[in-house]
């Protein structure tokens, strides 16, 4: 792991944005989240821009194709693999044109990639029988070691083209099936066992563990794994706010107490009936760092502001929206804004 780390007391994107065009996108990205833009994902373009579509472009060796039901791994790469890479081509020139226009290239300004995360991925491919990876330890190797030496080369590719330093987030919104087996298979009798802790704490730290740059591991379920992330080598977790309950309290607490920072999914990622201010918003932060017995500048120090997950759903009003509202509650914690005790 680098000794660089990921900025706090900011607002990024968490991934995937509303729409199908590129420069539209990176254009919002760089011009509303002035402290960390993010490459953003178009899954409205269809096969290979979702987010285990990316992942076609980034393995190494592995190709992808389609099955009925999803992606699969391929003996040779075909349509899946060209149509990814070529998306996530265009998705590169379309930032770096955003990039040199802000005048930011060369600086040490930082920017965001998303990844699917090792565990979500072979939980959601097939292998050629219809199995998930998830069921072979072999496939769930192979894909790891290709997704870490794909994910490195993406970051040297975004380096190389900005000039400027990377952070990779790894999304991870399956890894609560993966570790209770509430994962389908192709048949009753042959539904994916559920995978022991230390077994998938050991893949995703291999990954973490080697891409060299700060990692955030994102996870936007209900019951997310606190205790695994803390110990995942990742500088950050990302969380949705409203969905922690009271049990997940004590795993918040210690992530925070091992030095970890948080990027906290505060804002709708649809448009809501009735559009809260910033204090609401807020709020949820606010009231989980008292309940913690933290003090309140540990949201400046320590996290980061986020929509509750992709924005790939919402309108492009919306969107663009989540994301002012997000830095403004960033920047209230920033300035040590009073909140109702």
């Amino acid at each position: 792991m680098t000794s660089a780390s990921i900025p706090v007391g900011i607002a990024t994107g968490v991934g995937s944005w509303p729409g199908t065009d590129p420069r539209e996108a990176g254009a919002v990205s760089v011009g509303e989240l002035s402290a960390l833009p993010h490459l953003v994902e178009l899954p409205a373009r269809g096969l290979g821009a979702d987010m285990i579509g990316r992942a076609a472009a980034l393995l190494v060796d592995l190709p992808l194709d389609t099955s009925t039901t999803g992606y699969r791994i391929a003996q040779r790469p075909g349509k899946v693999t060209r149509t990814a890479r070529d998306l996530l081509a265009r998705d590169l020139d379309a930032l770096e044109e955003s990039w040199e226009v802000a005048g930011l290239r060369g600086t040490d300004q930082p920017v965001k990639t998303q990844s699917v995360g090792p565990l979500t991925l072979a939980a959601q491919l097939e292998l050629f029988g219809g199995h998930r990876a998830l069921t072979d330890p072999g496939a769930v190797r192979d894909l790891a070691e290709s997704l870490t030496e794909g994910v490195r080369a993406h970051v040297a590719e975004l380096t190389r083209r900005l000039g400027s330093p990377v952070v990779v987030q790894f999304d991870e919104p399956s890894l609560p099936a993966v570790l209770d087996g509430s994962l389908s298979g192709v048949s009753i009798l042959q539904t994916p066992r559920a995978m022991p802790e230390p077994e998938a704490l050991s893949v995703l730290q291999s990954v973490v563990g080697q891409v060299e740059v700060p990692v955030l591991v994102h996870c936007c379920a209900a019951g997310a794994p606190l205790d695994l992330l803390r110990r995942s080598g990742a500088q950050m977790i990302g969380l949705d706010v409203s969905l922690l309950r009271a049990a997940d309290l004590d795993g918040v607490g210690e992530a925070l107490e091992a030095g970890l920072s948080l990027a906290l999914g505060l804002v709708p990622t649809v448009a809501p009936d009735r559009v809260p201010g910033w204090r609401a918003l807020a709020e949820p932060a606010v009231t989980l760092v008292d309940r913690l017995g933290f003090p309140r500048a540990v949201l400046a120090d320590r996290v980061v502001v986020t929509p509750r997950c992709g924005l790939a759903g919402a309108s492009a009003g919306w969107a663009r929206e989540a994301l002012r509202r997000s830095a403004e509650v960033a920047r209230a914690f920033a300035d040590g804004a009073e909140f109702d005790s």
